[in-house]
């Protein structure tokens, strides 16, 4: 498929913060029709990881999202900071949000969570060796707590809807498709 050409004939900056940049496009269609308002979330993009203990335990973290209202069982993850690399963050977020480093942490795959309407692309990793070194150092927004599930609970979990936030379903059927090569 050849890739169209949307014509971009304004923008404008609805919200520019360090949290969400979100603009207003007015586009032309190869048509030639014109579409206003087509609204587009800029981000640098997130990571998520699957760290894995010396004894195949997975570091999951149970939190509260207010966007949802709810407590979702995730993996660990995080927004990529301005000038911060995808590796970096991952390295970051897994001591922040849980206390644990890892010995080796391996990339093994992007995706776009929302393509239609954001920038956004999620990084995906697997670690390795994971081990508790201090405690989390959470964000004012964090409210969160750190648990072990091991592989086979950490696939029926994915199966079952237990882990139900989209970023965490997604790195972890990469994760475990990455883990059994």
């Amino acid at each position: 498929m050849e890739k169209p050409v949307w014509r971009r004939r304004a923008s404008t900056y609805i919200v520019d913060t360090p949290y969400l940049r979100l603009r207003s496009d007015e586009v032309e269609l190869p048509d030639g029709t014109i579409v206003a308002d087509y609204f587009v979330r800029e981000a640098i993009g997130f990571v998520v990881v699957l760290p894995l203990t010396a004894d195949g335990q997975v570091v999951l973290v149970r939190q509260y999202r207010y966007g949802s209202d709810a407590i979702h069982l995730e993996l660990p993850a995080g927004m990529i900071d301005e000038g911060e690399d995808p590796q970096g963050c991952v390295i970051r977020e897994l001591r922040e949000e849980t206390g644990y480093e890892a010995e080796r942490i391996e990339a093994i795959g992007t995706y776009y969570p929302e393509p239609v309407r954001s920038t956004s692309r999620g990084f995906l990793y697997v670690a390795t060796g994971a081990r508790r070194v201090c405690e989390p150092n959470l964000d004012p927004t964090e409210v969160l707590e750190v648990e072990l599930a091991s592989l086979a609970s950490f696939r029926a979990m994915l199966r079952d809807g237990t882990i139900n936030s989209g970023a965490a379903i997604v790195a972890g059927y990469r994760a475990l498709d990455y883990l059994e090569r």
